[in-house]
Order: structure tokens, then sequence, then C-alpha cells
């Protein structure tokens, strides 16, 4: 058992060989300059500045031999999966499906929607298309993680309003223990990342703990663990 002493509301204790890390969305369509994102009027940097930190915990986390699960925002190019609550979104030509500065806008196999270069996946490491803001929604992550033996989530990513904090609720509603590194997650708006992580801790801990890395990355220093192959 590995236990993050200065985790929010409580100390956070978790076993390694039935956590995850799950990276939350960190593609170039929401992160690169002169991208999807910045053509918003968006400041990439504060979603960039988690990408040394996370780019730090990820090699620790794989050198620990714990699972890691990506995941991808994005729709199916006849857009058949995004309903018209969330196509309609946006102004005129920077809604879903649109030309981007980086191919079409949050569409599958698009330069724009793949992740950054500096957080690439591994081979073998799961990559979870999803077509909602929560991670749970109409992907099979709940049974990828159940079959790993996975029942406490390592959330990082982005964004903390949205994404991420849509993704802690699902996992809480499933049960998964979830704790959220709050320097590998950010937002557009820093007062909505702060918010966002207050809410989470708040109450006791209503759905999850947040912690810095370090601290983790401290707790993971003498951990090895092993899979079977899935």
């Amino acid at each position: 058992m590995s236990t993050v002493a200065a985790a929010r509301p409580t100390p956070y204790s978790f076993e390694p060989a039935s956590t995850a890390l799950l990276v939350i969305d960190m593609q170039r369509d929401f992160l690169e300059p002169g991208g999807f994102g910045e053509s918003l009027g968006n400041d990439v940097g504060q979603l960039r500045r988690t990408i040394a930190p996370l780019a730090a915990l990820l090699a620790d986390v794989r050198a620990a031999g714990l699972t890691v699960v990506h995941t991808r925002e994005g729709h199916l190019p006849d857009l058949s999966d995004c309903p018209p609550a969330k196509l309609h979104r946006g102004a005129p030509s920077r809604r879903i499906g649109d030309p981007g500065p980086n191919g079409r806008i949050l569409v599958r196999g698009e330069y724009g929607h793949d992740i950054i270069d500096e957080l690439t996946p591994l081979p073998g490491e799961p990559v979870v298309d999803k077509p909602g803001k929560g991670a749970f929604h109409a992907t099979d992550l709940d049974a990828l993680l159940h079959a790993r033996g996975v029942r406490s989530l390592l959330v990082t990513g982005v964004t903390t309003e949205v994404c991420v904090h849509t993704t802690v609720r699902e996992a809480n509603d499933r049960g998964y223990e979830c704790l959220v590194l709050a320097d590998c997650v950010g937002s557009y708006f820093p007062e909505f990342h702060r918010v966002g992580l207050d809410m989470i801790a708040a109450q006791g801990g209503i759905f999850g703990w947040v912690a810095d890395s370090p601290q983790v990355r401290a707790a993971l220093a003498t951990t090895s663990v092993s899979h079977p192959s899935s």
C-alpha cells in the first residue's frame, strides 16, 4: 500500500497493483500553439504547464508498472456519434467537424485529434476514444479497468472543470477512488481550475482527493508491480 500524506482532504492510500494513471485528452487540438483551442482566444499556456510534470509522472508510473490509460475526445468522420446539443455549440466555422488549424476539429484520425508528442502512448497502453466529456460515456473504459483489476485512479489531463471533472464524477458513481493531480490537470481559466479542484475535495472528498504529482512520485519510488497480459 502506498500513501500520499499531503493529499486533500485527507491522506490518500492506494494499492499500486489496482491503480491506473488516467491521462485525459492531452490532444493537439486543445494544447498546441496555433491550434483549435488557441484559435478560440484561449491561452494554451494554461494547459501546457501540465506537460512537464505529467511527463515526469508518466515516466515514474511506467517504471513502477502501473496501468496507463489515455483518452481522446473526438468523433467519427460522419459525426454520427455527435449529438446536436454538442455539434451546434460554438461559432460557425469553429464547430466540431469544421476545418481547423490541424484538420477537421475533434474528428478522429485528424492530426489535431491525436495526443501531443511529449506524451505519446507506448505500445500496449490503451487509448480510449470518447464522444463525450466523460471518459466512461459510450466507451469501454469501465470494462477495460475491471479487466485489469483497477479500483483506484490517478487522474490527469484537461480541462479541469470539463472533461476531468465529468470523468471523476462518473468514476465516483462507479466506485472508483480518484486522486486528481493538481499540477497535472489544467484549464484555460485559472479560476475554474481552482474551484474545480476545491469541489472535488470538498465535504470530506465528495468526489475524491487532490494532491500534487511530486507526492505521488515519492510514494511510487519504491513501487514495482506487474500485471498479467490482457
